[in-house]
């Protein structure tokens, strides 16, 4: 089974941009990582890997309203940031899943 590369860096831009509170942007970095290990049993099915990006686009979903608690959100550079890494997850396990469709359950 392929492991994620450890010396990956989740979200760089939104660590070193203090708009954005370090404790919510481990939250997300969080849900990520629920995909990670899925995917790293060796999961091929595209439905199930769907499945689980849609569980932690939705579990950021329900980070907006604590984002702007801390006058913050989810805005341009977060977008930005989250679909470049995901896009990086997909290349590396050579998902055949775009993106946006990764990311389809957004509200954000």
């Amino acid at each position: 089974m392929k492991k994620f590369y450890t010396e990956y860096h989740f979200w760089e831009d939104m660590y070193c941009d203090g708009y954005y509170p370090d404790f919510l942007v481990d939250k997300i970095k969080a849900e990520l990582e629920k995909v990670i290990a899925f995917l790293e049993t060796g999961v091929k099915d595209t439905a199930q890997i769907q499945e689980k990006f849609d569980e932690m686009t939705i579990a950021v979903n329900d980070l907006q309203e604590e984002f702007e608690k801390n006058d913050s959100e989810i805005e341009t550079v977060a977008r930005d940031s989250i679909a470049a890494d995901v896009m990086e997850i997909l290349t590396y396990f050579d998902i055949p899943i775009d993106v946006e469709d990764a990311l389809g359950a957004r509200d954000w």
